[in-house]
């Protein structure tokens, strides 16, 4: 289309110059003394214009040829500063490739050509930011290969360039990368610090948690591991699996963390509602209670979502659900009675459930109903804590009833023989 208009533009203009000069009967005369000259106006008009552009061509060439040397100086700063980008991908390559030597002479290969343009008033208008790449690639090389002196440099090098507000990505870059060295270094406190210095949007990206999650764990601050590990759960950056996981094993090692009672019950009520159901947690907190003699009502009653899910568990956390339980027998009230026996008839096979109500059973001093019971469940556990357990409880009972030999007999397959 506009080659077209191209056309019909020349085709326009050729017409109204053949209507102007066929014409033009005008002409121009120039006097001389003793001359006079007579020439036609078309062309005086055609003169003028060739004039016009030899005279454009001419200050161009000359503009050309005076412009040579900025050309010639810009041709080589092109080539200095594609020889340094070069050698900082050939820094990055072998970083990625494992061959941190080369990368650091790579690195170091960029910094000292661009300490070259600047010695040569050549400067590149993103030299800071470069600058502070090629010390964080040489900072990362020096923490793979040991050179602790070296990569504290770099990475003070690093920070100094990337002080500009162009290069502020980087600079955050840099402490994430000097906090997770910290971490290499088991130094948390240190790696903290360093997490410390980043602003509060950079400080809340997954990179950022991960690594202050990690960072707090092995600091031992509990808590802290916590916040983050629920941070990164709303932020999906883990799996539900692996999140669950984590949130399980940091909400156990704060109850570990508590010392009485009330430090248990503490930290027990500062877990989500989510975190206190997870049948794990409320198990061992109920254990760690009972441990620390607390009261075996209040350890029931954290074990009660678990025991009204406990459908839904795995065949080892039924058997650990019921040694929490058995522990807390002791001063077992009517309505736990009641429970475990409706449980009981309605999987009449489960034999965990026939050890957990002859235990309630035998501590309620019902002993006959509690023989039933642990008999018919010792020999179909297959735990080997709990099948010893059941096999006492008979020998005790028997005891009881002063029948000498099945007592023999129940402390004999008790010991497993």
């Amino acid at each position: 289309m506009r080659a077209t208009l191209w056309l019909l533009a020349l085709f326009g203009i050729a017409v109204a110059g053949a209507l102007f000069a066929g014409n033009n009967q005008g002409t121009v005369t120039v006097f001389w003394p003793p001359y006079r000259v007579d020439v036609s106006l078309n062309l005086v008009v055609l003169l003028l214009v060739a004039a016009f552009v030899f005279v454009h061509a001419a200050l161009r060439a000359l503009a050309a040829l005076f412009d040579l040397p900025r050309q010639a100086l810009r041709w080589r700063t092109q080539q200095k500063e594609r020889s340094m980008h070069a050698a900082l991908l050939d820094a990055l390559s072998h970083m990625l490739a494992g061959r941190f030597i080369r990368a650091r002479k790579s690195a170091e290969a960029v910094l000292q050509q661009e300490d070259a343009l600047e010695v040569a008033g050549q400067k590149s208008a993103n030299a800071g930011q470069l600058r502070a790449i090629a010390h964080l690639l040489a900072a990362e090389s020096a923490h793979a290969l040991q050179d602790r002196a070296g990569r504290e440099e770099h990475l003070k090098l690093a920070l100094e360039q990337a002080a500009a507000r162009e290069a502020q990505e980087t600079r955050e870059g840099a402490l994430v990368r000097a906090a997770r060295w910290s971490l290499d270094d088991r130094e948390p406190d240190a790696a903290m610090q360093w997490l410390k210095d980043l602003p509060v949007g950079a400080a809340r990206r997954t990179l950022s948690l991960r690594t202050r999650l990690k960072a707090s764990r092995q600091a031992g601050q509990t808590r802290e591991a916590m916040e983050t590990a629920r941070l990164l759960a709303k932020h999906h950056a883990f799996s539900p699996v692996a999140a669950r996981s984590i949130v399980r094993g940091l909400a156990i090692d704060l109850l570990n963390g508590a010392y009485d009672v009330a430090q248990l019950q503490r930290a027990f009520a500062s877990l989500e509602a989510s975190e206190r159901t997870i049948p794990e947690v409320a198990i061992h907190a109920s254990q760690r209670l009972l441990a620390l003699r607390g009261d075996p009502e209040q350890a029931r009653d954290w074990l009660l979502p678990v025991w009204e899910a406990q459908g839904a568990l795995g065949e080892a956390l039924q058997v650990k659900l019921a040694c929490a339980l058995e522990e807390a027998l002791d001063s077992l009230d009517g309505t736990w009675l009641a429970r475990i026996e409706s449980a009981q008839k309605s999987n009449p096979r489960d034999a965990t459930l026939q050890y957990l109500a002859g235990m309630a059973c035998m501590k309620r001093q019902l002993w006959g109903k509690a023989q039933q019971l642990l008999t018919q469940a010792a020999l179909g556990l297959q735990d080997p804590g709990l099948h010893r357990n059941a096999w006492r409880a008979l020998a005790e009972l028997a005891e009881q009833r002063e029948d000498g030999q099945a007592a023999a007999l129940a402390w004999k397959r008790a010991a497993g023989e």
